[in-house]
């Protein structure tokens, strides 16, 4: 059969989905279509190229040799697209976690970003924490994200792709009458003893929970019991006031009323942020954003450790294989 003259892209973002997913419930989930719809696309594309792509089961969908083929050839063509849309502002809007509205490192990635592309519209989400994020990205409802990677579940870090953006220093928030915010720095051996609030029990924000687990092991430091979960800005002081725990943070973080900030030293604890995505995505907005997150962290020098900075050994590794 002669390839066809012309080809709706349409149907090759049907069949892009199914192929990253591997899963056509997923993948309709993903593109926001039923799956009855999505299946007759990719048929359909199948008829026109005159090639078998796919090769369903019950139990499980395969890529044929064909199908293969076509992966990178289908994210070029469509790479084209949006480049060609975004070049004339009517790129579809890329969707941007933040975590949080003051998230220092993510913020500035993302305003830099929009600089870089005015002509695109980068809209941005707060999902508090990277372990929510991951989820909304597998699912197609969100593009981007940051984070500590190495945190998330295996079965997540699959299906996601990420590049290391900043080496974060880490710092604890502290009741402004706490016996340490006097201290312009606080050793980590002097919160031996106490109890740190570190997200725990709140299911959106586990990598950062993992880590704190991490930080503090064989270090005398506890990690406070989940508190109620506080949604909004206003919500989460009124509680963490109440609570008036220690708060494990990194250097930047918002400041709130009654409280200092004070970073941690002796080592210094270092929260790997990276710059997250669904595997496969194409959008001029996405290619704005890694400009913008390489130029920061040059400029700035966001990947450079101190001599006695902490990291943990798994974001080592994790590092070291995928970035």
């Amino acid at each position: 059969m002669p390839a066809p003259r012309h080809l709706d892209p349409r149907l090759l973002r049907a069949f892009l989905a199914v192929a990253e997913e591997l899963h056509f419930t997923r993948a309709a989930a993903r593109l926001y279509v039923a799956q009855q719809a999505l299946s007759r696309d990719v048929r359909r594309l199948e008829r026109e190229l005159g090639a078998e792509l796919l090769v369903r089961t019950t139990r499980q969908v395969t890529l044929t040799g064909d199908g293969e083929r076509l992966v990178p050839l289908a994210r070029r063509v469509l790479q084209a697209q949006d480049d060609l849309l975004g070049a004339f502002g009517q790129a579809r809007p890329l969707l941007v976690d933040l975590n949080f509205p003051d998230q220092p490192t993510a913020r500035r990635v993302l305003y830099r970003a929009r600089e870089l592309a005015p002509e695109l519209e980068l809209m941005a989400r707060y999902e508090s924490g990277l372990a929510g994020a991951a989820a909304e990205m597998v699912a197609g409802r969100l593009d981007v994200s940051f984070g500590r990677f190495a945190g998330l579940d295996p079965a997540l870090r699959s299906r996601l792709e990420h590049r290391l953006v900043r080496y974060e220093p880490m710092a604890v928030v502290l009741p402004e009458d706490h016996r340490l915010a006097a201290l312009a720095q606080v050793p980590l051996a002097e919160l031996t003893g106490e109890t740190v609030y570190a997200g725990a029990g709140n299911l959106r924000t586990t990598e950062w929970t993992d880590l704190a687990h991490r930080l503090f092991e064989c270090r005398g430091i506890a990690i406070a019991a989940p508190a109620p979960l506080a949604v909004g800005d206003e919500e989460f002081r009124r509680i963490m006031a109440k609570l008036r725990n220690p708060i494990l943070a990194v250097v930047g973080f918002p400041a709130m009323p009654g409280t200092v900030l004070r970073p941690l030293v002796d080592p210094v604890p270092l929260s790997p942020m990276s710059l997250v995505w669904r595997k496969g995505l194409v959008h001029p907005g996405f290619d704005a954003l890694r400009r913008a997150a390489d130029e920061i962290a040059a400029r700035e020098k966001w990947l450079s450790r101190p001599a006695d900075g902490w990291v943990p050994a798994m974001d080592e590794d994790t590092i070291a294989t995928h970035t």
